[in-house]
């Protein structure tokens, strides 16, 4: 199980409610937006003009914004309706976990970012792939646990803006051509790998990727890391 000191000491949780940008793209097996093939029960609470260009931002841009009351409002409407637990769709609102655990009588799981320092305790350096490499930064990996001293360690890449995944995604489109956003998630997952090639386990940032995962290992050979993995993890050591 990947522990860290931020994440909550979690009992049995049965019923996890997702915190959903406001999207309308298509939503993957393995993407947190499908509920379908996870080992508990997914409950989802859309976050009202919560749009993946407003989250997707650096941590200065995203506090501008004042986005931490919706986000608490929408996860206080989850727990009234039985959720034992909260979690998000998307890897950038780790800059809220301090705020929403301290909030919030639940455990919260906000992004796969949590695995950071746990990875970094026993590997000299870790990938994390993301949407957005210019936008995620160190406030993001402090955010998460890492410390400062091991920011230097990260090795990050993002996917190419003008392809199909970050398109579909980012504008926030009915329609995908998966094949395509496949071949964009890939082909950033061999960048990373041709400029850190010493890196051996990756943390996919973003919760619209493990629906790639598969290509992504065949093409890498890498040991992946993602939300559905910690709270899976999590789940199944806590009701042991």
């Amino acid at each position: 199980m990947v522990r860290n000191s931020l994440l909550p000491n979690l009992m049995a949780r049965k019923r996890w409610g997702v915190l959903m940008l406001d999207t309308q793209f298509p939503r993957l097996l393995g993407d947190i937006g499908c509920p379908e093939g996870w080992p508990f029960d997914l409950m989802y609470q859309k976050v009202p003009g919560m749009f993946p260009q407003e989250i997707v931002r650096s941590a200065d841009s995203l506090k501008q914004h004042l986005v931490l009351p919706a986000f608490v409002n929408a996860s206080r409407q989850l727990i009234a309706q039985g959720a034992e637990g909260i979690t998000t769709s998307c890897g950038f609102l780790v800059l809220l976990q301090n705020e929403l655990q301290a909030t919030l009588p639940v455990p919260v799981i906000s992004s796969s970012l949590l695995c950071l320092p746990q990875l970094l305790a026993v590997h000299d350096t870790v990938g994390v792939l993301t949407m957005d490499d210019e936008a995620l930064g160190a406030a993001h990996f402090l955010a998460a646990g890492v410390a400062v001293k091991d920011l230097s360690r990260l090795r990050v890449q993002g996917v190419q803006k003008n392809e199909a995944f970050a398109l579909a995604i980012m504008g926030n489109q009915l329609e995908m051509d998966v094949a395509a956003a496949q071949k964009s998630v890939v082909s950033a997952a061999l960048r990373l790998k041709q400029k850190a090639p010493e890196v051996k386990h990756v943390v996919l940032e973003c919760t619209n990727m493990p629906p790639y995962a598969g290509a992504i290992q065949v093409a890498t050979g890498w040991q992946l890391h993602s939300l559905y993995q910690l709270l899976t993890t999590s789940s199944a050591e806590a009701s042991k």
